[in-house]
């Protein structure tokens, strides 16, 4: 990848719209940049639950949700001792994980609320609901589950209405508790 002074201030446009991408293209993995592993790994394993797939000493692990080679890189190469990002600078906003149920994220709150971890915030966003939380290096996480896309909201044309609505977060917690 060219250094970002070698980037293009404005991209070329181009000529004939491109076909869009194929609906099977997914995210695969993110890899983050933490100043101390153990304490990345008591946070992603130790509060989340993704499973320890592989390690390399101090240096880097990889980790799933059900035995996935890896959903979840974590790295001290370039970041051991480092500090978060500066506001106000380029970079990953945040990594979003998503739940098969809303029960599944109800509990993943509990955890949170166990482990003493505060929520930056929480949204109803019409077609999913989420809660946001940094970790311990600072990166942004959400945590959230889709609705059934019937339940989405939509515009005339057919849109999505989008929102960003209060989440009750009492009646999440009575859901992973009823499940």
């Amino acid at each position: 990848m060219p250094a970002p002074d070698a980037m293009p201030a404005k991209l070329k446009p181009i000529a004939t719209a491109p076909r869009p991408i194929d609906a099977g293209a997914r995210i695969g993995h993110v890899h983050l940049k933490v100043a101390d592993l153990d304490r990345a790994l008591g946070f992603y394993i130790g509060v989340l639950g993704f499973e320890l797939m592989q390690r390399f000493g101090k240096q880097a692990a990889f980790l799933s949700a059900g035995g996935y080679h890896h959903h979840i890189g974590l790295n001290t190469w370039e970041s051991r001792g480092g500090s978060p990002p500066a506001p106000g600078t380029t970079g990953l906003y945040h990594v979003a994980i998503v739940y098969p149920t809303r029960a599944d994220l109800g509990e993943a709150l509990q955890r949170l609320i166990t482990a003493g971890i505060a929520l930056d915030g929480s949204a109803d966003h019409g077609v999913s609901e989420a809660l946001y939380l940094r970790d311990p290096d600072g990166n942004g996480v959400e945590l959230y589950w889709d609705k059934p896309e019937a339940q989405w909201p939509r515009n005339p044309d057919g849109t999505l209405a989008m929102n960003n609505a209060a989440l009750n977060l009492k009646a999440l917690l009575a859901d992973a508790k009823a499940a």
